[in-house]
């Protein structure tokens, strides 16, 4: 058995990281692979961090592309082989004309679970404008949703299973800059990322709507460091890069920017 509360201590998404504890636990014993529902990137950080912590078992994550914000996580026992193949995911279309009523990811998802089912059993959904859309769901929601799922907004619409293969995706778009900055406060660096205020910014981490790896930060002057992902709720995320010490003894950032 593992360590069910000392791994939980201190974790955010207490309810769904002790759900993966348990079915890492069912994955040591049964010798089988076992996946979890799909989970969003803060749930998926927080249990990748509690993984690292252990050696009896190993985990792969997959959402049906690299750039994939939900994704399941496959897990066995750390003497099995694993690899993206064992996540079970299938990708669906939603074909319909919305040329004259235009849907959002909101209409889609909305559609899809006013079916009945729960949004831990989808993935991502990518909208293909007049077109439809795409979405990555479990495997047993296959069927239920070729039938049940019929119309998004007033606009009938096809369901029907596709291969992964011939999903859609955009590359996201993404602005390279350069900062200067006297330290490496996280309102000082993220505040010249956006490309807002440094007050605005320190209201923003305030509000608890700002995340660095997809973990709540809520202090104005906590360091960043290279590799950190910062993340503002409907504003995007920011990839901090290299970082350089200039001859003045101010910090040089590389940062990506990602809308």
């Amino acid at each position: 058995m593992l360590p069910r509360e000392e791994l939980l201590k201190g974790v955010e998404n207490r309810d769904t990281v002790a759900r993966v504890i348990d079915q890492a636990d069912q994955a040591i014993k049964t010798w089988e692979v076992v996946c979890t529902d799909f989970l969003s990137p803060p749930e998926l950080a927080e249990i990748q961090r509690v993984f690292s912590r252990l050696t009896e078992v190993h985990s792969v994550a997959w959402g049906g592309y690299p750039q994939a914000e939900r994704q399941r996580l496959a897990i066995a026992r750390a003497d099995l082989p694993l690899d993206q193949s064992e996540v079970a995911i299938v990708a669906l279309e939603i074909a319909g004309n919305f040329l004259f009523d235009t849907a959002n990811h909101r209409d889609f998802l909305g559609a899809m679970l006013g079916t009945g089912i729960v949004r831990e059993k989808t993935g991502d959904v990518i909208v293909l404008g007049e077109r439809g859309a795409q979405v990555i769901v479990v495997p047993e929601l296959v069927e239920f949703l070729e039938m049940s799922l019929q119309q998004v907004r007033s606009v009938p619409v096809k369901t029907r299973r596709i291969e992964i293969n011939e999903l859609k995706i955009r590359e996201p778009k993404k602005k390279e800059m350069t900062t200067v900055e006297a330290s490496l406060r996280l309102d000082a660096v993220a505040s010249a990322g956006f490309g807002m205020s440094r007050s605005k910014m320190v209201d923003l981490i305030d509000s608890n709507d700002v995340r660095v790896n997809w973990k709540e930060v809520t202090q104005a002057s906590s360091h960043v460091k290279t590799g950190d992902l910062i993340a503002i709720r409907g504003k995007g995320r920011l990839e901090v890069g290299e970082i350089a010490v200039t001859k003045k003894d101010r910090y040089r950032v590389q940062l990506t920017r990602y809308m």
